[in-house]
């Protein structure tokens, strides 16, 4: 099993462009292993705050740590390599390749990484799918997917790596109440095998049970 990372935020700053107040994070720490939900208000910077961490914005102040890496200080090819590796995402607007069928976007952090999925990992990624209902539809592009469908292909994506931190931003957003349950508990029971750290943006308080703890960030400061 290998180690989940932890994750330091301190006095973060992120200024969006034409946004004259800035997303401010006073600090956060979350353990090796622990499960973490993120809540708050509509725009007080939650996705702002789990895409520093991945290192995808460049902080405007403060300081990002995951594990031993300071990822506010990584220039971008070596974040690239820094979630490449150690990172797996769930974006709020999946971002899966259109041009790529749901197997080959579950494939594509491998082939980014310069090789192909061993035997094993194909067969936990078709345990993965078949879990989360999508079994039957590895062939199709993402244009033929309902979002629903898309958020669970983005999840099993997610996952392809065995990384270290898990970052899922809304990852029950689009799913009804039983499918979300079933890709939440995916997510936690893999984090249990591997040891990886998971960090979830929600707003569904239904969602809660199963964290470590939760962490509202609230309105920006005063």
């Amino acid at each position: 099993m290998t180690s989940g990372a932890s994750v330091k935020v301190r006095d973060l700053v992120h200024r969006h462009v034409g946004q004259e107040v800035p997303i401010r994070v006073a600090g956060l720490e979350i353990e090796s292993g622990e499960k973490v939900a993120i809540t708050g208000p509509s725009g007080c910077g939650k996705t702002t705050l789990l895409s520093c961490i991945a290192g995808i914005l460049v902080p405007s102040a403060g300081e990002v740590a995951v594990g031993d890496t300071r990822v506010d200080q990584l220039g971008e090819s070596a974040r690239r390599k820094f979630r490449r590796e150690q990172i797996g995402l769930v974006f709020q607007e999946f971002e899966l390749l259109e041009h790529l069928d749901v197997r080959e976007n579950a494939f594509l952090p491998l082939w980014l990484a310069g090789r192909e999925p061993s035997t094993e990992e194909q067969e936990k990624f078709i345990g993965r799918a078949t879990r989360c209902g999508i079994s039957d539809l590895l062939q199709r592009k993402p244009r033929a997917l309902s979002q629903g469908e898309r958020q669970r292909a983005a999840v099993c994506r997610a996952l392809m790596t065995s990384p270290t931190l898990v970052l899922a931003d809304e990852p029950t957003g689009s799913l009804d109440a039983t499918s979300g349950r079933v890709v939440l508990d995916l997510i936690f029971e893999e984090a249990e095998i591997t040891g990886a750290t998971v960090i979830v943006v929600t707003h569904d308080t239904t969602m809660l049970s199963g964290f470590d703890r939760i962490e509202n960030i609230g309105e920006d400061p005063a």
